[in-house]
């Protein structure tokens, strides 16, 4: 197995976990009752079993506040830094506040991107508040990472339409790199025009094994996407080793699985 870099993980504390809008992920995850304490082992003892050997642990901000704040996620990288990187969150609703925190986070918490989930906000990625954190990250040099495609949680998935929301994104901002997260189904297709048409635009894996890849996006990665995919799981949605046990199911070639499972991510967030 080549290395590893999971691009999209949760470390999950007991109360991210318990929020009633992740009622549908805990059903499809067999979590049914959730402990009063859970310990960092437990997310980077599944990225060892699998020889993952960097997840990018993301922070959580929503238009209720703080979920996973980036000070602790900064914490458990400093616990495990051989393991973890830190991904950020900021306030949608405050830019210049936003702009201020996500300086924070990369300059003095060494983060290497941000995330903020369209579907959380209700807010497509083209609204004029994200523009000044899109700015932000083109002077810091990280990337802007999103999810794209339908909202598992019980909220509306139409922010998560890749055409036209992120498309003008990337037309406005062609320096601005862009990791769409859980690969954009049902709009598969315009995720890939996407990756296709704009240099700086990438695609991870996220809350998908690699049976349930949509058959366009793994001929996209096989060909003109090699270098346009990166492997996620959505940890804990998904267990790492779950994931790579169904690696061999895509048909990748060595040079392509080695993109795919962590060259990719490490070009894409400059990591060592």
């Amino acid at each position: 197995m080549p290395p590893v870099i999971d691009a999209w993980i949760q470390h999950p504390t007991p109360a991210f976990l318990s929020d009633p809008m992740f009622a549908t992920v805990r059903r499809w995850s067999g979590t049914d009752q959730v402990p009063s304490e859970i310990p960092l082992s437990f997310t980077t003892a599944a990225l060892e079993s699998a020889n993952v050997e960097r997840g990018l642990v993301s922070a959580w901000h929503g238009p209720q506040g703080v979920m996973i704040s980036n000070d602790e996620v900064a914490g458990w990288v400093a616990e495990r830094p051989d393991r973890l990187s830190g991904i950020a969150s900021v306030d949608l609703s405050r830019p210049m506040d936003a702009v201020r925190e996500l300086r924070r986070a990369v300059n003095e918490l060494k983060m290497v991107g941000v995330r903020i989930l369209p579907w959380l906000w209700e807010t497509p990625p083209d609204d004029r508040r994200y523009y000044p954190i899109y700015a932000a990250c083109i002077d810091l040099g990280v990337p802007f990472c999103l999810q794209v495609g339908h909202a598992g949680p019980l909220r509306p998935s139409e922010p998560g339409r890749p055409i036209p929301y992120l498309d003008q994104v990337a037309c406005d901002f062609p320096e601005l790199v862009i990791v769409g997260g859980h690969i954009g189904y049902p709009w598969t297709e315009e995720m890939l025009a996407l990756a296709t048409k704009y240099d700086n635009v990438y695609i991870d894996t996220s809350a998908y094994t690699p049976k349930r890849y949509p058959s366009a996006l793994v001929e996209f990665m096989k060909g003109r996407g090699r270098k346009k995919v990166l492997f996620g799981t959505n940890w804990p949605m998904i267990p790492p080793a779950k994931a790579l046990g169904q690696l061999d199911l895509l048909g990748l070639d060595d040079e392509t699985a080695a993109d795919f499972l962590a060259g990719n991510a490490r070009r894409v967030f400059g990591l060592p």
